[in-house]
């Protein structure tokens, strides 16, 4: 795991002086532990995590992506996951569309229909664009992605669940906050969204957010 990113600092001042909330959040949650967005800078082990994850709690996730890992033999790559059937991906508790997903993404990397690679020359937008492609990657997954895997700084996930309620609740908002009101916000926490979105996760979950 790496640290945390070369902006982070950067970021909380610029944060700071524009709002308010934000700076009260930034003071709140300054700790030691303080690692961020750490990254493992693998893509494919994120994209398979991604994948077990949907749908089903963190503590089902958690407990199907060990037996993955296992099946793995700790090796979470393409060609490791290729050579898994169908059956033996079942066996870890993972649903049939779950499993035609990690298999189309281990055969799409090895074919190199899918190359990681040219991720980092894109735009956000078209890297969520090509992330979506993959099956069973939608915008949110593609954005978690961005944001975690590869640390862009300015991701801004309307889809999340929990930014929603965190604006709502730190700024005075009903749920679900008005959809003019997070563009706003977007406007003025760019370009450090994605920081803006880490301390937002921490006002109403206070273990930091991994992924």
């Amino acid at each position: 795991m790496s640290k945390s990113p070369k902006y982070w600092n950067k970021a909380k001042k610029f944060l700071s002086k524009k709002d308010k909330t934000m700076s009260l959040l930034i003071k709140n949650y300054k700790s030691p532990s303080e690692t961020i967005l750490t990254s493992r800078k693998d893509v494919f082990f994120s994209l398979c995590k991604s994948i077990i994850g949907q749908q089903i709690s963190v503590a089902a996730a958690n407990a199907v992506f060990l037996k993955f890992k296992k099946k793995c033999k700790n090796k979470i790559n393409a060609t490791t996951v290729n050579k898994l059937t169908s059956v033996q991906l079942k066996s870890c508790g993972l649903s049939r569309q779950k499993v035609k997903g990690i298999k189309s993404l281990a055969k799409q990397v090895l074919n190199k229909n899918f190359n990681p690679k040219i991720i980092p020359k894109m735009s956000d937008e078209d890297a969520i664009i090509y992330l979506s492609q993959l099956r069973q990657i939608g915008r949110w997954s593609a954005e978690m992605i961005l944001l975690f895997t590869y640390n862009r700084p300015n991701i801004w996930p309307i889809q999340d669940i929990g930014l929603l309620r965190a604006i709502s609740k730190n700024y005075n908002k009903k749920y679900l906050p008005p959809e003019s009101y997070v563009s706003y916000l977007n406007k003025k926490f760019s370009p450090y969204c994605s920081v803006a979105t880490w301390y937002l996760w921490r006002s109403i979950d206070p273990e930091p957010i991994q992924y």
